[in-house]
């Protein structure tokens, strides 16, 4: 992971840690919610630290890994959101090399809330994925039921409308990449 901050002082995960010299076809990923999990942590985007969102609602545990993309921002202003297949739970903040496999296209409460789907580059279980449609039904009907359900206690209602293989997932990196530079590096500079 040569190369991953830029600079030496106290760093903001967000912004100091380098999306990968590889992107968007092999990225760093920063890991917020573990594999099984229960519990949302959300990134303080003025800190940079980890907080507590919320306890999930339902009898739903994460099914693998839940992150963000350094460098990268959606429409809404938040990095880039990821689930990391890995075998094993990898604790909060940790940076794990992710390629993506592709993107699920969800609607919650009628927003746009997409997630990029990867692996994890150093797994040999999931490492030689190259897209979802590789991964095994039960695969996808868990990660679609995932996000389908998550939120049904608290009454709202997300919709799973698609699932894209690699391409997908890949300009979804590439264009948080683009809208994160516009909008975040020209407010550091300005």
């Amino acid at each position: 992971m040569a190369n991953t901050l830029e600079r030496n002082a106290a760093t903001h995960v967000w912004h100091d840690l380098h999306v990968g010299s590889d992107a968007p076809t092999l990225i760093n990923a920063v890991v917020t919610i573990p594999q099984h999990s229960k519990v949302k942590y959300m990134l303080d985007k003025k800190s940079g630290l980890l907080k507590v969102d919320k306890v999930l609602m339902s009898a739903s545990v994460y099914p693998h890994n839940f992150g963000f993309i350094p460098r990268t921002m959606k429409d809404d202003g938040e990095p880039v959101e990821i689930l990391i297949m890995t075998q094993v739970s990898v604790v909060p903040m940790s940076i794990i090399r992710a390629k993506p496999i592709g993107i699920v296209r969800i609607l919650d409460q009628g927003d746009k809330d997409d997630k990029v789907v990867a692996v994890c580059a150093d797994d040999p279980e999931f490492k030689d994925y190259n897209d979802l449609s590789e991964l095994p039904a039960h695969r996808l009907a868990e990660i679609r039921g995932f996000f389908q359900d998550y939120k049904k206690l608290e009454g709202r209602t997300v919709t799973v409308e698609e699932m894209e293989g690699t391409e997908g997932g890949v300009r979804a990196v590439k264009d948080g990449m683009d809208l994160y530079t516009t909008m975040v590096v020209r407010d550091l500079q300005g």
